[in-house]
């Protein structure tokens, strides 16, 4: 938890400001261990999929490289489309994660330690040059992996939803205009979509107990 973001967002979004005393503190935990190849393959198993869903095909996915914790980009490129496809995996996805292996290899998508060197907007340039890698996807990862302070993934429907539950509106805004509304949460604007995130999930569990 950043105190310096919680000052700037209570003293620039009265909203924000409520949440941010009605929910649990920031907990957002990256995870630095993964390398940029690990993320960008969990993002693209977790494209249109429910949590659970995408994280019993990586399961299955990480036990077809018996003896260790993620498959190297090299492990993925011997491994058969049929056990891929078997792994829950599309075929668009399968597509997609061969070509992220084949560009990891080739060091368009770099080690971490060169990724940590770049700008937001250089990542994002860069690593979606992979085939099923759109702005979202990178987001993902700026946020987790390298703890970004300033990142606002406005095509996320979860932080869009949020956003319509917190400032009582009838429908989320669209991505321009949620873009436009977060400039006042800058610098800190991977605080506020936690806190967007969480204010979903209250709606939803607010919902859920009214039926």
């Amino acid at each position: 938890m950043n105190p310096e973001a919680l000052e700037h967002l209570r003293a620039q979004d009265p909203v924000m400001a409520g949440l941010i005393a009605a929910l649990d503190p920031c907990g957002l935990k990256p995870i630095p261990r993964r390398s940029p190849f690990e993320s960008l393959v969990r993002a693209v198993a977790h494209q249109q999929l429910h949590g659970k869903a995408a994280d019993t095909i990586l399961g299955r996915f990480i036990a077809l490289v018996p003896g260790r914790r993620f498959p190297r980009p090299e492990d993925v490129l011997k491994l058969s489309e049929e056990s891929l496809r078997a792994a829950g995996f599309s075929r668009g996805k399968i597509a997609a994660i061969h070509d992220i292996a084949r560009r990891t290899i080739a060091g368009v998508v770099p080690k971490g330690s060169v990724l940590s060197q770049l700008s937001d907007d250089e990542i994002v340039e860069r690593l979606t040059q992979c085939r099923g890698i759109g702005r979202w996807s990178v987001e993902m990862l700026l946020i987790f992996k390298l703890a970004r302070p300033d990142v606002l993934p406005v095509d996320d429907f979860g932080i869009r939803d949020g956003f319509r539950a917190a400032y009582r509106r009838v429908t989320a805004p669209r991505p321009k205009e949620l873009l436009e509304f977060g400039e006042r949460w800058r610098p800190h604007r991977t605080t506020a979509s936690w806190y967007l995130w969480r204010a979903a999930d209250r709606a939803k569990r607010v919902s859920a107990s009214t039926q």
